[in-house]
């Protein structure tokens, strides 16, 4: 073993701790480890800039803009939205028509923004039909992982591995390369789902039910605190209106016609003064309007429709890390938060002080025309979409046709990339137009047709999977440079040499491959997974001396396997809290669901792709 390569297996380890222990955000973690490849000499400094030349982020941020302009026309939710005005409340028929959606959508567009938009119009088809959301949120995540694996585009992950791919000198994924896998796959996963899904997933609410929340509708007051009022002067916490324990909550208040951004903590009540006050207890028994407000003093001028709601907190939140009082989020966001789901567990006590982490579930209190304006935020995945309780403005004139420029968009794009791939060998007069060009046209083409600005475009990226994959190509790199990839197969091979017959080898390496890839991928980034077992794949089987294609498609789809630990896949956190789910909820609806997978892909990825 030489000292870069021993060099490159400490960062591997050293990456591996990092990731496991979320010693910081996964970009954060990719940057720096890039930065260490080229510090310890493992990338030259002169090839660190080749890093930003692939294609795959590219080719990620344009469709992350497809798939933000049909989110944003409504595409999906019209469809999800049609589907739960006319499904019965058979439970196996739900979780099949939600399971297939999902899936389906997800093999084209981003499966973090596919739950996002199915998450509350699958919450709002339990509640109508009386069903437990737990029995239909874990399928929904699922399946966005299972149809994310039957095309290139389907997963980030996927078009990271061709990126790697192109880097190694290896025959780049056609579009439906994945598909002969990707297919059976889910549909053996849905059917699993579907058959023993109901009997092994929890009967559990979410936050609101597991709290009894009993009313989820609540007025909210306006009130004018006129000059005899008793608070007139008073610390805002030495009045009747800081009672939290009979269920007082205010939203806002407004001196002189502007909205005051200071603590309450701060404010001193002057005459004149508006709030916006709910009164809500989670089991009843809270104060009394009337009596209230004549105890206070205060003139009551309007009311408006209020919602207990709940908000999961996306990982790129502005309020991560933060505590409530330290993000002014009652100021920031109108809302006051009755409780935090973390873990499994409800908190209910000195949640001001509580820091938010990445998929918490915040039991909030708030207007309901102030739904569209969390949504806008991008801060959380909403559980009540706005146009369930809003009444429904009128659609611009241009929404229809935006519908159909996304659609034609993503379509053009796949069948470009598709069809030049396949005609230019036939007819090389036709050029060979790559993935990653298509997309931007497809991007720009949207932007030209006032789709959308390219403000929102640039707020449709996620640009911290972007900077994650950035960074993780330099560990690839430095995989490669320093024959680490090499001196793991080699040592593979050579340990298993004494046990497996030569012939068997291939078979039997494909499975442990598979295997490996999917235990790594639920510790794990799917992404920062397959950087790392792709070049041990091929190497692998370069020292078999057999075709490498079996090996690439087992880490492709291995490294979406994780369904057994709710930290595997950002959709799984998304579902965690509103489904009310245990860590112990995925080990036992997960791991058989890997087996089925892991057996079925391992069986099928020889006859399609021989050695």
């Amino acid at each position: 073993m030489t000292l870069p390569i021993a060099l490159t297996l400490l960062v591997i380890l050293l990456t591996l701790i990092a990731f496991i222990r979320e010693w910081a955000t996964p970009d954060v973690l990719a940057v720096s480890i890039l930065c260490l490849t080229v510090a310890l000499g493992l990338v030259p400094m002169g090839e660190m800039a080749s890093v930003f030349s692939n294609e795959a982020p590219l080719t990620i941020a344009a469709l992350f803009i497809i798939g933000g302009a049909l989110e944003q026309s409504g595409a999906v939710d019209h469809i999800g939205r049609i589907l739960k005005s006319r499904l019965s409340g058979n439970l196996r028929i739900a979780i099949f028509s939600f399971a297939v959606l999902s899936a389906f959508f997800s093999a084209w567009m981003n499966n973090t923004a596919i739950v996002a938009i199915l998450l509350p119009v699958t919450l709002g088809f339990a509640r109508s039909k009386d069903i437990p959301a737990s029995k239909l949120l874990m399928p929904l995540s699922y399946a966005s992982i299972l149809g994310g694996c039957c095309t290139l585009i389907g997963s980030s992950t996927n078009l990271l591995v061709n990126g790697t791919l192109q880097n190694m000198g290896e025959k780049p994924m056609g579009m439906f390369e994945l598909a002969p896998i990707g297919v059976p796959v889910a549909i053996a996963g849905i059917g699993y789902l579907v058959i023993f899904g109901p009997k092994l997933m929890p009967s559990r609410s979410s936050i609101t039910g597991s709290l009894e929340i009993d009313h989820r509708t609540s007025p909210l007051y306006h009130l004018l605190i006129t000059g005899d009022s008793e608070l007139v002067g008073k610390k805002f916490f030495e009045t009747l209106l800081a009672d939290r324990d009979s269920g007082i909550h205010v939203m806002e208040v407004r001196r002189k016609g502007t909205r005051l951004m200071i603590p309450l903590s701060k404010l001193v009540v002057e005459e004149n003064d508006r709030f916006l006050v709910a009164l809500h207890r989670r089991k009843g028994g809270g104060a009394k309007a009337g009596e209230l407000f004549s105890q206070i003093g205060a003139q009551l001028l309007s009311t408006v429709d209020g919602i207990v709601s709940e908000l999961v907190v996306r990982d790129e939140s502005s309020v991560l890390g933060k505590t409530l009082a330290a993000s002014d989020f009652r100021q920031k966001y109108n809302c006051v938060v009755l409780a935090v789901h973390r873990g499994g567990l409800n908190i209910t006590s000195r949640i001001a002080e509580v820091p938010l982490e990445s998929a918490d579930t915040l039991l909030v209190i708030t207007a309901l025309n102030n739904l569209e304006a969390l949504k806008a935020t991008r801060d959380f995945v909403l559980t009540d979409t706005p146009d369930d309780k809003l009444p429904k403005p009128e659609k611009p004139a241009g929404s229809r046709r935006h519908v159909i420029y996304s659609w034609a968009a993503l379509i053009g794009v796949v069948l470009t990339a598709t069809l030049t791939d396949f005609l230019h060998p036939l007819v090389p007069i036709i050029p060979k137009i790559p993935i990653h060009y298509a997309a931007l046209v497809g991007a720009l083409c949207l932007l030209w047709l006032k789709v959308m600005s390219p403000r929102e475009a640039y707020a449709s990226v996620d640009w911290q999977v972007l900077l994650m994959l950035y960074g993780l190509l330099g560990l690839g790199m430095a995989m490669q440079n320093t024959g680490t990839a090499d001196f793991l197969a080699r040592g593979v091979v050579s340990l298993a040499e004494g046990v497996v017959p030569v012939s068997h080898m291939p078979i039997v390496m494909l499975w442990l491959a598979f295997l490996l890839t999917v235990l790594l991928t639920e510790i794990l980034s799917n992404n920062a997974t397959a950087v790392m077992m792709v070049p041990i794949a091929v190497t692998l089987a370069h020292e078999l001396g057999v075709n490498p294609r079996p090996f690439i498609i087992a880490v492709t789809v291995g490294s979406s396997m994780a369904f057994s630990m709710p930290m595997g896949y950002q959709t799984h956190m998304m579902v965690y809290g509103p489904g009310g789910y245990r860590f112990t909820d995925f080990l036992r609806v997960g791991i058989p669901l890997n087996i089925t997978c892991w057996v079925i892909a391992c069986s099928i990825i020889p006859m399609v792709w021989p050695f």
